[in-house]
């Protein structure tokens, strides 16, 4: 995969990042603990054909290194940005999950005239007591038993019609697939997400928007969601039926969401 090193606050950063198909460039933010691989296959291979996609690796994840020093959201929407300029984007439409949907709208907050427009899917403005202890709980599982963060995550990030068709072996399988995704780098996102925000960027975004909640999302609220909504000029709120991992609970669902706001 490409890699582009660029200096940032906290030293050179040298970011990996995928880049695939033709068209219009799209730009693609993972949320915590994912890859762009990870977060973003099922979208990637059903745009490439009408899209120049990039989907970075963040700091903490996949190839990317760095001097390791604590995240800011600054650091990682810059590391998003060099991805872009890399592969040739001068203009782009941007979509991120969870912490990278925060990430997102901090890139059309600080590159407007770039940005074309904006979906965001469980992001957040700023974290609140709920998403400072979720991240606390999160660290200490990581710390002493990453498979114990992986169970938990079964139970707390996937909506209740998935966890009721799910059988002990689908269960444990999952459980397992999540724990193998896990990797040291984890730990430097969540603490950002203990300690994020964007406030003063979102009042920036002039790109069109939308901003989908998940309406069973135990980690990001949909408050969070509305709060973005509402601080962004013109922004439209959608809701679907699903938990805040939806990505990885129902792949399919979350490419036809987006799908459905992305500009034809």
């Amino acid at each position: 995969m490409p890699v582009v090193e660029i200096e940032q606050a906290g030293g050179v950063s040298a970011v990996e990042y995928l880049v695939e198909g033709t068209g219009p460039g799209l730009l693609l933010v993972h949320g915590t603990g994912a890859t762009g691989e990870t977060n973003w296959r099922p979208l990637i291979d059903a745009v490439r054909d009408r899209f120049t996609v990039v989907a970075p690796d963040l700091s903490g994840s996949g190839g990317t290194t760095d001097e390791g020093l604590p995240l800011t959201v600054e650091t990682l929407a810059g590391q998003a940005e060099a991805a872009a300029a890399h592969a040739g984007l001068e203009s782009y439409h941007v979509v991120g999950h969870s912490l990278g949907a925060s990430v997102a709208a901090a890139i059309a907050g600080r590159r407007p005239e770039a940005v074309r427009s904006l979906v965001l899917h469980a992001g957040f403005v700023r974290t609140d007591p709920w998403l400072a202890f979720v991240a606390d709980l999160w660290e200490r599982l990581v710390r002493t038993d990453p498979e114990l963060f992986a169970r938990l995550l079964q139970i707390t990030a996937m909506g209740p019609a998935s966890l009721r068709a799910r059988s002990t072996e689908d269960f444990e399988a999952a459980a397992a697939g999540f724990t193998s995704m896990i990797e040291p780098g984890i730990l430097r996102q969540i603490r950002l997400d203990a300690d994020l925000d964007i406030s003063h960027l979102v009042g920036r975004v002039i790109a069109p928007t939308v901003v989908i909640a998940s309406a069973h999302d135990q980690i990001v609220p949909t408050h969070h969601q509305r709060e973005l909504a509402e601080r962004i000029a013109g922004a439209r709120y959608v809701e679907v039926d699903a938990g805040h991992g939806l990505p990885f609970e129902n792949p399919k669902l979350f490419v036809d969401v987006l799908l459905e706001h992305l500009p034809a």
